[in-house]
């Protein structure tokens, strides 16, 4: 079985001033279909340097990442826009709903870009708002959600489009304790339920912890003692 998203030897460094900064380390792992895999670590350990890498928002300095077994690096802008659309789902800390559409409308969003028909989309995105349980709230706009449905919300748009991998980043950072068990609770079920591919970054060791593969970068490295 061939990984879905892949990294070997990857570096990344930054310059500051007169100093150059490796945020990542020859940084090489991969991660199979089905796999719920944390990447944790504390602030400035690199965890969002290698997101923004496996998320085709940035490139490496050397080394390689592959997704789906080709190498992504010296894809023109345009083809990682069409990964980022069809390949890879994204839930964020800051969720970033589009305020003047409804629920239904931002689940709706990535399917209108890549072109699928209206009536399929609404279909398929009424369908995601009804597994994530807020069926009932697709004609409200984001001010009229809580930040777990916000959230929720959020969930169904990455999945629009069938991602193959979902990547979640600090998907809990701004929520209460009990409210972030859900959406915990949301996501874990996405990956034992339906065999979602999951990435989740975290600097919360009660997040990470529910994973099935858990691994802790500090600077810019993995530590293999806490794999």
């Amino acid at each position: 079985m061939e990984p879905i998203l892949e990294t070997k030897s990857l570096v990344r460094t930054f310059m500051m001033g007169e100093t150059e900064v490796r945020a990542l380390d020859n940084i090489s792992f991969s991660v199979m279909p089905g796999e719920f895999v944390s990447i944790m670590g504390p602030s400035g350990s690199g965890k969002t340097t290698l997101l923004n890498l496996l998320g085709c928002f940035d490139r490496p300095t050397s080394g390689e990442v592959l997704v789906g077994g080709s190498a992504v690096s010296s894809l023109s802008d345009r083809d990682l826009d069409r990964i980022r659309l069809l390949r890879i789902g994204f839930v964020f800390q800051r969720i970033n709903l589009i305020p003047i559409l409804t629920a239904v409308e931002n689940v709706e969003l990535p399917l209108e870009i890549a072109g699928v028909a209206q009536a399929g989309r609404r279909a398929r995105a009424a369908e995601l708002l009804e597994s994530v349980g807020l069926a009932h709230r697709a004609g409200h706009r984001p001010s009229q959600l809580s930040a777990g449905e916000q959230q929720r919300v959020g969930i169904a748009r990455a999945l629009a489009n069938k991602p193959a991998v979902l990547m979640a980043d600090e998907p809990t950072g701004n929520l209460d304790s009990r409210t972030a068990k859900e959406i915990i609770a949301l996501l874990t079920n996405l990956n034992e339920q339906s065999g979602q591919t999951l990435i989740i970054v975290t600097h919360d060791p009660g997040v990470g912890c529910v994973a099935r593969r858990k691994l802790v970068l500090r600077d810019g490295r993995f530590d293999l003692s806490q794999t």
